[in-house]
């Protein structure tokens, strides 16, 4: 063994070591997290333009309207609204002020199926016990607009996705079994949010999704991955001093 080898001796100890082993794997593993998260984000922005990109779906030839329909995919529907009822999604706030999205049945034409279109924001009037007026203004054969998912909230209280009583019925949280059940008939699982040009629309301000891009989830990554590094050098600098130490 080389001489200068000689002047240093190991210092191992079994708590500091076993915490040095769970603190490195739980760093290399919050790397590899983020490393995977950054392969989604780049996977979900090509399905975003590819759907954007992609010619109008008629969604009234899909049998049955499943959940891996593209997000963000332009489509058509033929049918009709199905007026009497509809719901009107509490909590909504936009440009500071509260309101509904006013969520509209808009059963296929031949078929015993809806999908909710979503005719946008529409504020709280003055007295909340006093539900607004989102009748239809004339009857619509076809709709235009894009598939996305329901909105979402942060918070899932008990009994948020139960709609009220009668017609409109307000609800916290859309969950389309739920809402079926009310109905009598079946939703798909996600909404069409109607597009700004078709008639009997409210507010509409539709966006994508903001989403952190592959590279700072790949960012994060490395920080994660740079502390397991100076971690290891901590506990080689804690666990072998010098033999004069």
């Amino acid at each position: 063994m080389p001489k200068y080898l000689n002047q240093y001796q190991g210092n191992l100890q079994l708590l500091p070591t076993l915490a040095y082993i769970v603190l490195l794997w739980v760093l290399i593993q919050l790397g590899n997290w983020q490393l995977e998260r950054a392969d989604q984000k780049q996977q979900l922005l090509v399905q975003q333009a590819t759907a954007l990109n992609d010619s109008v779906l008629d969604l009234s030839a899909i049998v049955p309207a499943g959940e891996d329909t593209p997000r963000y995919r332009r489509v058509t529907v033929s049918g009709h609204y199905d007026g009497q009822h509809q719901f009107l999604l509490d909590n909504q706030i936009h440009d500071g002020k509260p309101g509904y999205l006013v969520l509209t049945p808009f059963i296929f034409s031949g078929q015993t199926r809806a999908v909710l279109v979503n005719r946008g924001w529409i504020p709280l009037g003055q007295n909340r016990s006093l539900l607004p007026d989102v009748a239809l203004a004339s009857p619509i054969s076809t709709i235009s607009g894009r598939i996305n998912h329901f909105p979402s909230i942060g918070l899932l209280l008990p009994g948020a996705e139960q709609p009220s009583a009668g017609w409109p019925a307000r609800v916290q949280v859309v969950n389309s079994q739920v809402l079926s059940e009310k109905l009598g008939y079946a939703l798909s699982p996600y909404q069409v949010e109607l597009a700004e040009d078709q008639p009997n629309g409210y507010q509409r301000d539709w966006r994508m999704s903001k989403l952190m891009l592959p590279e700072q989830h790949k960012a994060y990554a490395y920080q994660w991955f740079a502390l397991a590094f100076v971690l290891t050098l901590l506990f080689i600098r804690y666990s072998v001093k010098k033999r004069d130490d």
